[in-house]
């Protein structure tokens, strides 16, 4: 009675703790919104988008206020020569300077701040599949944790009730002390495996927790996942191939930059205001003045073909990687697809098993109440059902963590 008291306890106390429920997009959500990394992400598009508007602002005329003054005296005819400081200046003067930029040459460089926006947005889109793919891996683990403690404790009520048997049997002399016993000693190690099986969910469900970023202690109830194999798109169009596709971009757009930064610079400038040494009317020296400045590049010693020949090594590099990306992309994809396919029909023959066991459980308790059972075909049944049981919980988590790593790639 005490053996049964205890089991029930146990058994309230795990129903009770685990009357709530979450499902996995709750946790998908969660982990989101509270990873840095993707906030980090998202906001190095935003300052990309800020460096695009600083830099067509730099494009736009300049205008500065500028102001300085001078006086250098002479005492008895020590000091500076006057005809190089003019002993006394003063100025205040209202400057223009425009540079000349081409709309190519604009489109470029404003081109190379949005494909580093389009770098990080792919990096964030691979990374959320990371952050999605980790979370729901964990899941399924807990979940699977869950299935096998509701399992044990289905097995220990099963168990609770043919002891209640078996008691009765062996007071009426039907079985002997030490076959009691023995059913005794297979019950109280079930009962073990419910409280291990309890606190094996209760570590994989603090680690989903602590993945999420969720700081809660308490157990629930997790949902069955609801994860499905989902359709792959097309390579080309795939995230994780995108980035070389950008890559290319970027190598290109450097190409172009490199051919504007060798081509003729102008720049406008343009000043007025008050000047003046007040050596005469200084009262006049009000005026303005404007000019332009013109660079041609004619030799660098060879640097441009350099620059062009590292982009060349760089667009080698580039290709090696895709293409050796290419070939573990589709292997993965198929060897995932043939080990669902296997876990699928493994499934099918455990179930048959699974029937036959259950059938055989249902013999033996009949077989039990007339005392025509020997309790160690009994417990060997149980044993057998167990692990039947247990592999089909297994193999059950491997698929859904298989699908889980397919559909990784389904963006």
């Amino acid at each position: 009675m005490k053996l049964l008291f205890s089991i029930i306890l146990c058994a309230f106390t795990c129903s009770v703790s685990l009357a709530q429920t979450y499902s996995l997009d709750h946790y998908l959500e969660t982990a989101k919104n509270n990873s840095p990394l993707l906030k980090d992400l998202r906001n190095q598009v935003a300052l990309n988008q800020m460096d695009s508007l600083r830099l067509r602002a730099g494009l736009k005329p300049q205008i500065n206020l500028n102001s300085g003054g001078l006086y250098a005296p002479t005492i008895d005819g020590y000091g500076y020569a006057g005809a190089i400081t003019n002993e006394h200046t003063f100025n205040a003067l209202m400057g223009v300077n425009q540079a000349i930029v081409g709309k190519n040459n604009i489109n470029a460089q404003v081109e190379a701040l949005n494909l580093i926006s389009q770098s990080v947005g792919n990096a964030s889109k691979i990374s959320e599949q990371d952050l999605k793919k980790a979370i729901t891996a964990q899941y399924i683990t807990a979940f699977g944790s869950l299935q096998q403690f509701k399992f044990n404790r289905e097995v220990i009520e099963l168990l609770t009730k043919e002891e209640e048997l078996l008691k009765k049997l062996t007071r009426s002399n039907v079985y002997r002390q030490s076959d009691y016993l023995t059913f005794l000693v297979t019950l109280k190690q079930q009962q073990l495996q419910l409280l291990q099986s309890r606190l094996q969910y209760k570590n994989d469900y603090t680690t989903l927790n602590y993945l999420t970023g969720i700081a809660d202690t308490t157990l629930i109830e997790l949902q069955e996942p609801n994860i499905q194999q989902a359709m792959l798109p097309d390579a080309g169009n795939s995230i994780f191939f995108r980035q070389y596709k950008i890559d290319s971009l970027k190598l290109i757009n450097s190409h172009q930059l490199i051919d504007f930064s060798y081509k003729p610079k102008v720049s406008l400038l343009a000043d007025g205001g008050y000047n003046s040494d007040f050596m005469g009317q200084a009262y006049k020296n009000f005026g303005v003045s404007a000019g332009f400045t013109f660079t041609m590049p004619i030799y660098d010693g060879g640097q441009r073909k350099m620059q062009y020949r590292k982009l060349f090594l760089q667009e080698e590099t580039r290709q090696s990687y895709k293409a050796f990306f290419n070939v573990q992309y589709r292997q993965q994809i198929a060897q995932i697809r043939q080990q669902i396919s296997e876990n699928e029909n493994l499934l099918v023959q455990i179930d048959e098993q699974i029937k036959y066991t259950e059938s055989l459980i249902k013999v033996d308790t009949q077989l039990l109440q007339t005392g025509d059972l020997r309790i160690a075909d009994l417990i060997l049944a149980v044993n057998n059902y167990l692990t039947i049981k247990n592999l089909r919980t297994t193999t059950t988590i491997n698929k859904l963590q298989l699908i889980n790593q397919l559909n990784y790639w389904n963006r």
